[in-house]
């Protein structure tokens, strides 16, 4: 027996690992003999089990290659992200690499190097007046700015300089349905009754700007968000962001699509405000899930606390909606890999 707490070294579990595996055939051995079995069943019962365990681990293997490469892009989107670095970062092949990404998510390396850097550039048109255009261009990986306007108006319908005047987020929205795809369709994420933890909270007053009607058009709505924070001098970093969960991500009906945007704040909102109200979070008891992956569809993990850990919890929901908390900044301020939530179930 090994002393807790000490890894044993790989010869050693080697060959603790084949004392057991002898013991294991011996005992086995002994039992065919008594009931009449064949010598061999053994491997036979247990070879496709073993095979099955072989199978599900290279594919996890595959998928956490590929997971790398996507945060690596996000994360060197300023770099050279040509095939030959892609490919690397995964172990793979750069002769089949292409033909593996396209068919893992459903677009080329090209175009996904492409959309993110346009969903970057986007957001500094729309958030940073102080930038010109050629900067953006440039970042973007354009040599020029009227190739990069080319691109943009082919994408979303607008020139930069009119996205930045008056964004249309309905086909930008549209336009970044493949990315969001391709995140997606790598694994599900499997979260763990161990994952959620129950909280006391206190009551949070917040500013409170309400999205009611079509998701399509939710980017407007965030950006008079980014816009009003901004005017009232409330950073991310300063002043916690909320998004409270009014309804399901895609309701039957479109319209009936539901949901606050908050910024922690106790600062007095003008009367007159058409975009804010002032709004309290209350306190009390909430399951905690922490999410550390791309935190742009909560879908799957309200489904998890709703579905999985709230049945065998023996809680009972109070009556507020599900909400989350993003933490310290959101997108474009920090790539896509390290943004942080909390998505919070209110308890009895």
């Amino acid at each position: 027996m090994p002393v807790a707490g000490r890894r044993l070294g790989a010869g050693a579990k080697q060959a603790t690992d084949t004392i057991w595996m002898s013991a294991t055939f011996k005992a086995a051995a002994i039992l065919n003999r008594k009931i009449g079995r064949a010598p061999g069943s053994l491997e036979r019962l247990a070879g496709p089990a073993t095979k099955e365990g072989t199978m599900k681990a290279a594919l996890q293997n595959y998928k956490v290659r590929m997971q790398r490469v996507l945060d690596y892009v996000d994360l060197h989107l300023d770099d050279d992200l040509d095939l030959d670095t892609v490919s690397r970062v995964a172990a793979f092949s750069k002769f089949h690499f292409h033909r593996q990404f396209t068919a893992t998510f459903g677009l080329s390396v090209h175009r996904y190097v492409q959309l993110a850097r346009l969903k970057r550039a986007s957001h500094r048109l729309a958030s940073n007046d102080a930038e010109s255009v050629t900067d953006i261009a440039m970042d973007a990986g354009y040599d020029a700015p009227d190739a990069f306007a080319r691109a943009f108006r082919r994408r979303f319908g607008q020139s930069p300089s009119s996205f930045r005047k008056s964004p249309d987020w309905a086909p930008w929205l549209a336009a970044f349905g493949p990315l969001d795809n391709a995140r997606s369709k790598l694994m599900q994420i499997i979260y763990d009754h161990e994952d959620v933890t129950i909280r006391d909270l206190p009551s949070t007053p917040v500013a409170v700007m309400a999205h009611r009607g079509d998701r399509a058009t939710l980017g407007e709505t965030i950006e008079q968000f980014i816009a009003w924070r901004k005017a009232a001098g409330l950073s991310p970093e300063t002043s916690p962001t909320f998004n409270i969960f009014r309804s399901e991500r895609t309701p039957a009906n479109p319209a009936d699509y539901s949901m606050d945007l908050c910024v922690g704040t106790d600062q007095p909102i003008a009367p007159d405000d058409e975009q804010m109200k002032a709004g309290v979070i209350p306190g009390g008891r909430c399951a905690v899930l922490r999410i550390v992956h791309n935190t742009n569809n909560l879908e799957a993990a309200a489904l998890f606390l709703y579905r999985d850990w709230l049945p065998a919890s023996g809680e009972e929901t109070r009556d507020f909606p599900i909400y989350c908390r993003r933490h310290l900044s959101v997108f474009p301020n920090v790539p896509v890999p390290e943004m942080v939530c909390e998505l919070f179930l209110p308890l009895k």
